[in-house]
């Protein structure tokens, strides 16, 4: 993404070849768009990577693109490659230009009742300012919220559902072999949201859904398994898949994912 002296230059080559240069050291391809995500390989300072397609993710120094490459079918953050853009220069991954589902109000409720609601801003466990339904704050005394602190439940599940924006982004991103309602595609919401969007990526629950695998055997058999906190079975985490597999097996919801627009 970085600008440099030879940026035209490189426009004009990667116009023809769609192959930009790698600015960083050492840059890591990871298997989702985020640093949370695995790293699959890396590349070195001036290689070249072709891109299939861009989307959002984790913010890397300002920039919140990442790059699929062609090799490594991994993404690197656009901030160490040479695109001679600030914007996309092709088309977005997964879905074209169609954003991921919004989670329904089912899905904000479940994530809301296991989280916890604190009207005021507090130390969390690992250190961190937080306020509301576990929102971790960006700014010096939560100022980025944009609602009145302390904050009521009602603006708390508002800044919740902006939270989960990133967990649909990805939960989309990943879930290419797989027909989901809003409740199933709500599950996989929470469920990332709780473990992050890293682990679900390289699971044998995600593995399933895109090798075709029926979505309510699939879900049932796999949420459960996620319930281990340092190799311990914990209650909490043994409600919470119960809650989510409910969720993903009650009728009357419309559809999530492919995505549709």
């Amino acid at each position: 993404m970085r600008s440099t002296s030879f940026s035209l230059l490189i426009a004009g080559v990667t116009a023809k070849a769609s192959a930009y240069l790698i600015t960083g050291d050492v840059v890591n391809c990871r298997s989702g768009p985020g640093t949370s995500y695995s790293v699959v390989k890396q590349y070195t300072q001036g290689q070249d990577v072709t891109i299939t397609c861009q989307t959002e993710g984790t913010n890397v120094n300002g920039v919140t693109i990442w790059d699929k490459t062609a090799d490594g079918n991994c993404y690197v953050s656009d901030y160490y490659v040479q695109t001679g853009s600030d914007g996309y220069v092709t088309g977005r991954c997964g879905t074209s230009s169609c954003p991921a589902p919004k989670s329904n109000q089912a899905t904000v409720d479940l994530i809301a009742e296991f989280e916890g609601f604190e009207p005021n801003v507090y130390i969390d466990p690992t250190g961190n300012p937080t306020i509301g339904y576990g929102h971790l704050c960006q700014r010096a005394g939560c100022s980025e919220v944009p609602y009145p602190i302390p904050l009521s439940q009602a603006d708390g599940k508002r800044l919740l559902a902006s939270d989960m924006a990133r967990f649909e982004q990805c939960i989309t991103a990943m879930i290419t072999g797989a027909t989901l309602n809003l409740n199933q595609y709500g599950a996989l919401i929470s469920w990332s949201f709780n473990m992050g969007c890293g682990a679900a990526q390289t699971s044998t629950l995600v593995a399933r859904l895109n090798g075709g695998g029926n979505v309510n055997t699939v879900l049932s058999e796999e949420l459960p398994r996620w319930v281990y906190g340092g190799g311990v079975v914990l209650p909490g985490l043994v409600r919470r898949r119960n809650a989510e597999v409910a969720l993903s097996q009650t009728a009357g919801s419309g559809p999530a994912l492919p995505v549709q627009c």
